[in-house]
């Protein structure tokens, strides 16, 4: 399980300036867990936008966005409200973000940020990877994820020994995770957004907070870590 919980509305409304039209989508898996992004948030987050100014072109719900194909069959009643949206705001963890971004090829913003609860929350089928940083910044990364994308982590471009959009560190297997951002963000004609510079992460977000260790979602996760050890690592 994934923990998230809601960026401040003042970084959601930057983060969708320019834009009148926004597709809400949130989640009913980890999301609706936390009170983060299910349709009872969906519809708030609705209520809080077109109270600033926003027209929603649409609204879903879908179970775990973390599955690709779940949200491919699942967004597709939704396709014309869709392409009518400048944008979607994705309730859900950065796996959600990721996934959703890639799917449906149109810009995509976060809306929470993805709590650590420490160590592993198990595996998925896909690309998409979440360090569960606290601090989410695919919207500036085009729904890529600068830390996981790239083997180095780094939030500001790549590293000067990427070449010919490879990886330094693995070339034969591995894209430069900069080229990918760049490619999506020039395809989303959002290059501009390469221009804003991150400031350093604070890694001491990536730790569980302390008020989380008390609660439901801190003791499911010790449970799931000590049930699974070692065995996912031959899944990845």
């Amino acid at each position: 399980m994934l923990v998230s919980e809601q960026k401040p509305l003042e970084e959601i409304l930057r983060s969708l300036e320019g834009e009148g039209r926004v597709f809400l989508l949130g989640c009913r898996g980890c999301a609706e867990a936390c009170q983060t992004g299910g349709e009872k948030e969906v519809l708030a987050m609705k209520e809080t936008l077109e109270g600033a100014g926003k027209e929603i072109a649409g609204w879903a719900a879908l179970d775990f966005l973390c599955q690709k194909g779940l949200v491919k069959t699942g967004l597709y009643p939704f396709e014309d409200q869709i392409v009518s949206a400048d944008s979607i705001l994705t309730m859900c963890c950065g796996i959600g973000v990721q996934v959703t971004s890639s799917v449906v090829g149109k810009v995509t913003h976060p809306a929470c940020n993805t709590i650590s609860l420490g160590g592993s929350r198990g595996e998925w089928w896909g690309s998409e990877r979440c360090l569960e940083c606290g601090d989410c910044l695919l919207d500036l990364t085009g729904g890529i994820c600068p830390l996981t994308a790239c083997t180095k982590s780094l939030i500001n471009g790549p590293c000067g020994g990427a070449r010919d959009g490879r990886c330094e560190f693995e070339p034969e297997v591995r894209e430069c995770g900069w080229q990918l951002i760049y490619e999506r963000l020039k395809k989303l004609d959002r290059l501009h957004k390469l221009r804003e510079i991150s400031l350093p992460k604070d890694f001491a977000r990536m730790q569980p907070p302390k008020d989380l260790r008390g609660t439901a979602f801190w003791s499911l996760g010790q449970r799931q870590e000590e049930r699974t050890g070692d065995e996912t690592l031959g899944t990845l």
